[in-house]
């Protein structure tokens, strides 16, 4: 049983940066237009989230910057690995993420590209740039997280 519920949610790639250089307000799910051979190119794991962003144009929802590379069987087939692809994403949401990344210092970047019932998902963020002293701060917090937990199971070894 356990078994079928990991192959449901598969993550396939991780913007671990994402977490470091920005504070995440909101998460959001949406859906990724794409073509057949990007498709099988991000099941195989080629594809990188490092310095994507997602922008809003004409009310419509974009992920720019996210490379997926060709697929080898692909020859015609494969487009360019760098494209912009629509977010698939309710009106609402869209609005919504609009008012709240024009506010100063938001930006909306992708977490995370997973399958979710055989189709390719994107968790999107409302995120805030850290300054440097925060990324000091959060690093120290997360050793000092880390010393407590293993002088806790040092404890209870005993």
């Amino acid at each position: 049983m356990d078994n079928k519920k990991e192959k449901k949610n598969r993550t396939l790639a991780e913007n671990r940066k994402a977490r470091h250089d920005f504070f995440i307000e909101e998460v959001y799910e949406a859906g990724i237009e794409l073509i057949g051979t990007e498709v099988k190119s991000i099941r195989m794991g080629k594809v990188n989230l490092k310095e994507s962003y997602a922008e809003i144009r004409n009310g419509e929802m974009f992920i720019v910057g996210m490379h997926i590379s060709p697929y080898e069987m692909g020859n015609i087939y494969n487009r360019d690995p760098l494209r912009a692809r629509k977010l698939l994403l309710h009106k609402a949401e869209i609005d919504k993420l609009s008012m709240m990344s024009s506010a100063e210092g938001f930006t909306l970047i992708p977490l995370s590209l997973y399958l979710k019932n055989g189709r390719v998902k994107m968790a999107i963020a409302v995120a805030k740039g850290k300054k440097n002293y925060d990324k000091r701060d959060s690093l120290i917090e997360k050793a000092h997280k880390r010393d407590v937990a293993r002088e806790m199971k040092e404890r209870n070894k005993y």
